[in-house]
């Protein structure tokens, strides 16, 4: 960890951070989702550059270390996306291989639709490609988490009530179990956590300290815009969206997303694959919604196993 180089880079004017480690031609670009920040990919840039790759993990625009942009409310998923088009350029490649979890692979997903020609093979961890816009809050209470942060304001004076780390420390420990957080009509998100529930084992002191300063720098204002009150956008111009580059989705069996009505269904019924046709995918049967930290062995073998494949 303590090689972990640190830069920035300016994109639209905004300084964008970025962790990097290894060196070499072959770029391993992780996409990190929410509550998540580069440091949740420690783990795998180790793994990747010790297989002889480089590894570099950007904080979004508007998260830890990055410039928020000058209108947070109107902050898109077009906007990382096209970050994720200038961090290429800057790191003088061609092509990634591009791995993305959670919202982050969103941003993966419609990468490789959009910019194919820019991605070597694509890995995704928890979220299958899903056609825009994203709709799932629909099927589910009013008090599903999704419904309550994309209303405005009301995740940030949830979130203020408390320090940054303990709103990481709170969404780590919901987000980790199998049911899917849905607050009661009378509660907010943040009021589903027993202050004295600990930690997942997986997931130390240490690590909340790391995210908790990284929040309390940025807030969660622009987390909060993207994704969850972008997910209303259309197609991003296209009318018959598909990944044609070699893809992996990686799902934990214990993720709460698997409980999201139709998504398992969705997967493992094949109908993802009319969208991704050259797609595998690898189930952990104890895996959670944050199996790369949660499980760094296991991951890291399956990504360099199909990075190995398609280097």
């Amino acid at each position: 960890m303590d090689k972990i180089r640190h830069n920035f880079i300016i994109v639209q004017g905004l300084k964008l951070h970025l962790a990097e480690l290894g060196s070499g031609p072959n770029v391993v670009l992780f996409l990190h989702g929410f509550p998540e920040i580069w440091y949740s990919w420690r783990h795998q840039m180790v793994a990747v550059a010790d297989a002889g790759f480089r590894a570099v993990a950007p904080d979004y625009r508007g998260y830890g270390l990055s410039d928020p942009p000058p209108e947070p409310d109107k902050a898109t998923f077009s906007d990382l996306i096209s970050d994720v088009v200038a961090i290429i350029d800057h790191l003088g490649v061609n092509k990634v291989f591009l791995i993305g979890k959670d919202t982050g692979g969103i941003v993966a997903n419609f990468f490789a639709v959009l910019h194919p020609d820019r991605v070597s093979c694509l890995v995704t961890l928890g979220v299958p490609f899903t056609r825009l816009p994203i709709r799932v809050h629909e099927h589910l209470p009013e008090g599903f988490y999704v419904a309550r942060f994309r209303q405005p304001g009301r995740a940030e004076a949830d979130f203020k009530r408390f320090d940054a780390k303990t709103v990481v420390k709170n969404i780590y420990i919901l987000f980790s179990k199998s049911e899917i957080p849905i607050a009661a009509e009378n509660q907010e998100v943040m009021d589903l956590v027993d202050p004295s529930t600990p930690l997942p084992p997986w997931f130390t002191e240490e690590d909340l300290a790391v995210y908790g300063a990284l929040y309390e720098k940025s807030g969660f204002r622009t987390a909060m815009g993207v994704p969850y009150r972008a997910l209303h956008e259309e197609e991003l111009g296209l009318t018959d969206p598909k990944i044609e580059v070699p893809a992996l989705l990686i799902m934990g069996c214990k993720d709460y997303a698997f409980k999201i009505p139709g998504t398992k269904d969705y997967i493992k019924s094949g109908k993802v694959k009319e969208f991704v046709p050259n797609l595998d995918i690898a189930y952990l049967h104890g895996g959670s919604h944050f199996v790369q930290e949660q499980s760094p062995e296991l991951v890291n073998e399956l990504i360099l196993g199909f990075l190995e494949v398609h280097s």
